[in-house]
């Protein structure tokens, strides 16, 4: 098989799992289901992905990835800590709205990934929220944010982000933008002094 047409089945695979394991949950999906729902032969699948945690690991590893850079590009020349947390909810309101199915994947079944990539997953979703602590302590030793718990601060606004991809419709009401304002006008307004 060509490479491109390699990497062509792969994305497709990837794409179909992600789809299914947020319809059904990760465990619930065979991989001799994946194979059916791609149209190729189970014993072909290998060819590609070694095994189903394998998929899952691209899915969670790439979403993980993709916070990371999107904030990144978000917070590169912002200097003001208000303005910082604004854009930090906006960027991750933007990866979730822009890749529903994944970030459905990425926020439950990362669960299920065994060990060495457990422990990396956990890291790697230990160090992004540690920007947003880092930014809420700033503000908090700036006296732009009122003195409270950083952790249950930064768990409140996640518990808020994170469901987004549950209710959010690209038809609906607001766009992912409107949200994004929305969400990040109301978590400001209380926690700022």
């Amino acid at each position: 098989m060509p490479k491109q047409a390699g990497f062509k089945r792969k994305a497709q695979i990837t794409k179909v799992a992600t789809n299914k394991f947020r319809e059904k949950g990760y465990r619930a999906v065979s991989m001799r289901e994946l194979a059916e729902h791609v149209g190729i032969e189970a014993a072909s699948f290998y060819n590609h992905f070694d095994s189903k945690e394998s998929i899952l690991k691209e899915i969670c590893f790439r979403m993980g990835n993709e916070f990371f850079n999107t904030i990144n590009i978000a917070l590169a020349e912002e200097k003001k800590t208000d303005k910082m947390l604004e854009r930090a909810i906006k960027s991750h309101i933007n990866v979730i709205t822009d890749n529903m199915d994944a970030s459905a994947v990425f926020l439950h079944d990362w669960r299920y990934l065994s060990e060495p990539y457990l422990s990396e997953f956990k890291e790697m979703r230990r160090k992004y929220e540690g920007i947003f602590r880092k930014i809420i302590k700033e503000g908090m030793d700036k006296g732009i944010f009122n003195k409270q718990d950083e952790t249950f601060t930064v768990l409140m606004i996640f518990s808020s982000l994170n469901w987004v991809y549950d209710w959010f419709d690209v038809k609906g009401k607001f766009t992912a933008e409107q949200i994004g304002t929305n969400i990040s006008k109301l978590i400001l307004e209380g926690i700022r002094k």
